[in-house]
This record gives structure tokens, C-alpha cells and sequence, in this order.
């Protein structure tokens, strides 16, 4: 059996109900509001772990350059290194292909006993537009759903019951700390020359700098500050 990841793979296994947050995305670069978010979730909703699942092709940004996988999967394990309660997973890298979240859901699924809870946790925009994914359907029966908002920025009434009407999801709505920051953002920042630092694990900037990612094509300026 293929391993899901270091920390957490016999999570489950002594039979004791267990809780495993999943935090699904590409990851270029991973930054604060992740690990914000992902520590929020698993305070707020018991969760024994979390598992962070880079993407390899995913299949909604193919009209852009994403960083090589290997690249944003080991920003990923820098990362949450010093966090026992995180991991990170390369499953949908090395399962090749495009990435569908109801795959990797059936692979873990698949992995851990029943006895293991597995949580969703996804933007809550993301969640809305859940009805467009592929085999959405299965993914009420895989995984319950972790909806994450920032103050002010709620899931109006219209949009759950959208949601609620389009299939037989569980779903719980998380207000995380509010931190306006986007990979797209700190991806621009560097690319610009500007500074990056606190907006991301230092070791993540020190690997950013030390790779010479995000910078400006063209001439080579910019970089990780």
C-alpha cells in the first residue's frame, strides 16, 4: 500500500476515532493564510492531523505556469515541518495525470479505516462552485466538507441553500483570522522585487531565493526578499 504520508499513515489504526483535516491545492507558494487556516480548522473541529495534498496538473490553472510539482511540494514539508499536528502527501503528484479532488478523496478513503473522519477544507467560493467538480456527487459520500470564510465575507443564505439543493453535502462554515494574502500576490511581490518576509515561512523564502523562483523571465530581476 502506497504511503499517504510520513506522519500520519497508520493514523486510525488502533482503532480509535480519529479526525484527518485535508488541505488540497497548488501550493505556489504555500504562505501563512494556509497554515493559518489549516491550524484554525483543526483547533475549531478536533482534528488529529492535517494533511496538506499539493497539486500535480490541476486541472483549473492549466492555462497558466504553475512551478514544477516537485518545487511546491518541497516548499509544502518546509513549511509545516515544525507543526507535529501537519504533513504533507505527494499522492497527487505521483498518482500523474490530472488532479480531481474526488480521486484523491477515494485514494484516502481507500487507505485509512472507517474509523478515520476525513474533513475537506477548501475556500468557501470553492465550495459553491463544488456542484462543477467532477463526480461532485461522490464527494458528499467521501469526505465532510470544511467551508473556510474570512470576517465579512460569509457565504450569504442563497448561496447554502444553492449548495444544499445540488446534493447531499455535510458542511461546516469555518470564519478563520482574516489575511488578505494570495500566492498569486506574493508571486508578483517577488517577481517586482519586493519583500515577501512574514508573508510566508522563512524557510520557504530562503528556499524561493535559493531556487531563483518567481522571478521576472525575462531579465532575471526581482527575487525573494
Amino acid at each position: 500500500m502506497a504511503v499517504i504520508c510520513e506522519r500520519f499513515d497508520d493514523l486510525g489504526r488502533d482503532g480509535r476515532p480519529a479526525r484527518l483535516g485535508i488541505m488540497g491545492g497548488t501550493f505556489d507558494p504555500i504562505h501563512i493564510g494556509h497554515l493559518a487556516t489549516a491550524e484554525q480548522a483543526r483547533e475549531a473541529y478536533g482534528l488529529d492531523a492535517v494533511v496538506f495534498v499539493p497539486a500535480g496538473i490541476p486541472v483549473f490553472k492549466k492555462d497558466r505556469a504553475v512551478t514544477p510539482a516537485a518545487e511546491r511540494l518541497e516548499m509544502c514539508r518546509l513549511a509545516v515541518a515544525s507543526n507535529p499536528a501537519f504533513c504533507v502527501s505527494p499522492i497527487e503528484i505521483e498518482r500523474g495525470g490530472d488532479t480531481y479532488t474526488v480521486d484523491t478523496l477515494r485514494q484516502l478513503r481507500a487507505h485509512y479505516p472507517e474509523n478515520v473522519e476525513l474533513r475537506f477544507i477548501t475556500g468557501a467560493d470553492a465550495v459553491y462552485n463544488i456542484v462543477k467538480w467532477r463526480e461532485s456527487a461522490a464527494i458528499a459520500d467521501l469526505a465532510r466538507l470544511i467551508a473556510v470564510t474570512r470576517p465579512g465575507y460569509a457565504l450569504s443564505d442563497e448561496r447554502r441553500a444553492f449548495i444544499e439543493g445540488h446534493g447531499n453535502y455535510a458542511i461546516d462554515y469555518l470564519e478563520v483570522t482574516a489575511l488578505a494574502i494570495s500566492s498569486s500576490d506574493l508571486r508578483a511581490r517577488v517577481a517586482g522585487g519586493r519583500s515577501i518576509r512574514y508573508l510566508t515561512m522563512q524557510v520557504v523564502l530562503d528556499y524561493i531565493r535559493e531556487h531563483g523562483l518567481y522571478r521576472t523571465a525575462a531579465d532575471g530581476e526581482g527575487g525573494a526578499r
